[in-house]
């Protein structure tokens, strides 16, 4: 019979103390997670983090394990008696005496007393667009939260939730949904859902943090003479007065009209030069005309 170690998939020694578990069990979880996970096995070893985690968390289960373990490895290096027992007279059934160990969830436990434990915290990933983030919105998200079974092994459940998107969020922000995770034991309260937002590529924006950018073409009259354009932003279509000499590459501040948090971001709009694909021969000929002025050199500081 083979021994599982738990403690080995955990990545956690035999010293590990309560509270290292439960921190290690929560990065793994979140690692797993088949709602998250970009792991090929990440359902197999969610549910092999969380098998682990059942029976190391619990210290009284810890403790029969342990002691499980070592009579497991002793029997190795002896020939079982008759009838398939161990010399400490448990039975050779790994996988039953951890049928029974899950099983005490939610029974009596010692003197009497039922046995009560509050459920895991969840944590799922939710994109959405950037306009969301400006207006609020509602998204359905199906997701899969771990249950348990009537022999209290652990398993997965599908289910779909209704969730407000609040106006102002921004990317990575968490979103805690109270007693929406994984449900509790023996009447204790069921753990909380954690989202974490993203948001979807977009064609004409770029977010960081409560800022969001833009780069906008214009032409190299509006470049040159300045004046007032239409621009798009996520919130709408605004006027923005360009100033004249404007060169690509400049940066103008739209203040307070990025995400509309508490303390809004601004919008930053990055000016673009750029000419018509094809030019008829009145174009050419002012342009001609133009370059007859030399106003000015671009490349002087350059010594040409």
């Amino acid at each position: 019979m083979e021994y599982k170690d738990y403690y080995k998939v955990l990545g956690l020694t035999k010293e590990a103390t309560q509270d290292d578990i439960k921190r290690v069990y929560r990065k793994l979880a979140r690692k797993y997670h088949p709602d998250i996970s970009k792991e090929s096995n990440a359902e197999e070893q969610f549910k092999e983090v969380g098998e682990a985690y059942e029976v190391l968390k619990d210290p009284e289960k810890r403790a029969a394990y342990d002691q499980l373990g070592e009579d497991l490895k002793a029997q190795r290096h002896s020939r079982p008696p008759p009838g398939g027992n161990t010399g400490a007279g448990r039975s050779a059934d790994f996988d039953d005496f951890l049928a029974d160990l899950f099983a005490q969830r939610g029974r009596a436990g010692a003197g009497g007393r039922a046995y009560q434990a509050n459920g895991e915290d969840s944590y799922a990933k939710v994109s959405i667009d950037l306009e969301d983030a400006y207006r609020g919105a509602t998204r359905s998200l199906t997701m899969r939260t771990t249950e348990r079974g009537a022999d209290g092994r652990p398993f997965l459940q599908e289910r779909t939730l209704n969730i407000k998107i609040p106006k102002g969020v921004k990317q990575g922000q968490h979103i805690r949904l109270q007693g929406q995770g994984n449900p509790g034991v023996g009447g204790g309260s069921a753990g909380d859902l954690y989202l974490e937002i993203a948001f979807n590529p977009h064609s004409l924006y770029r977010v960081e943090e409560l800022d969001v950018y833009l780069e906008l073409p214009i032409t190299p009259w509006e470049a040159a003479l300045g004046g007032s354009v239409k621009i798009p932003t996520p919130d709408g279509s605004v006027d923005m007065k360009i100033p004249a000499s404007s060169s690509s590459g400049r940066k103008l501040r739209l203040k307070g009209r990025g995400i509309p948090a508490q303390s809004p971001g601004n919008f930053y709009v990055t000016l673009k030069v750029v000419l018509p694909d094809t030019l008829s021969d009145k174009a050419k000929a002012l342009y001609s005309e133009l370059a007859q002025e030399r106003t000015f050199n671009p490349r002087a500081g350059m010594g040409v």
